[in-house]
């Protein structure tokens, strides 16, 4: 009778979530729709760029002075032998610090991104909640969020009225105020129909090669 019972309250929860109005969205496909998101990647970019480079400038100062270290050190003797070899520990201590506090974990480049990305992500959930309860969605996927998607109704596709949405509260942004386009209106191209629908967005992601030098810098300085 307890089996009875548990089999049950299981059907019973389980008809009730399909009973649930589904819909699902593409995030990255919004992304990139967004002109102001761009602008703020690119600004992204650029900084990191700038940073690997400031970076680069001091592992090469570090490689130049360490390598006229080692072949001068058998000359060297007392007080002047200790200030280059502080030199080449201040060289290397500032490296590590550089890669810990911009390229790390929760380091500056993780907090810009965080401050340059998260108020349209924000707003992306704001227009995802307003349109759920527009239409009774009890459930909403996010098929650029590693979810495979084998086939999709269109009637149940909503990121183009996500986007909408978008148009409506996103500020326009300087490049758009220049061609005169309609206020916070992205600019939109034909090819969402043509668009495989497990083909990723893309978009810029400098992370992989600038993760391929930091890791290399690391271990240049560890040798």
């Amino acid at each position: 009778m307890k089996k009875l019972v548990l089999a049950f309250a299981a059907f019973a929860f389980s008809s009730t979530a399909f009973a649930q109005k589904i819909g699902v969205v593409d995030t990255n496909y919004i992304l990139s729709k967004l002109p102001q998101y761009k602008e703020a990647e690119t600004r992204l970019n650029t900084q990191v760029a700038q940073w690997q480079g400031d970076l680069q400038r001091l592992q090469n100062e570090y490689e130049t002075k360490k390598a006229a270290f080692e072949s001068e050190k058998v000359l060297l003797v007392g007080d002047q032998l200790k200030l280059r070899e502080k030199e080449i520990s201040d060289l290397e201590n500032n490296i590590r610090n550089s890669i810990n506090g911009r390229f790390g974990t929760g380091g500056e480049i993780d907090q810009l991104r965080a401050s340059l990305v998260k108020p349209y992500q924000d707003q992306i959930w704001n227009s995802i909640e307003t349109m759920s309860k527009k239409n009774s969605l009890g459930i909403v996927f996010d098929k650029s969020n590693n979810t495979s998607v084998l086939f999709l109704d269109k009637k149940y596709d909503y990121t183009d009225a996500v986007l909408d949405l978008l148009v409506k509260i996103i500020p326009k942004s300087n490049t758009d105020t220049k061609n005169n386009n309609k206020v916070g209106a992205p600019v939109l191209n034909n090819d969402r129909g043509t668009r495989s629908k497990n083909a990723p967005a893309k978009t810029n992601n400098p992370k992989a090669s600038q993760q391929l030098k930091v890791e290399s810098m690391q271990m240049e300085v560890a040798k």
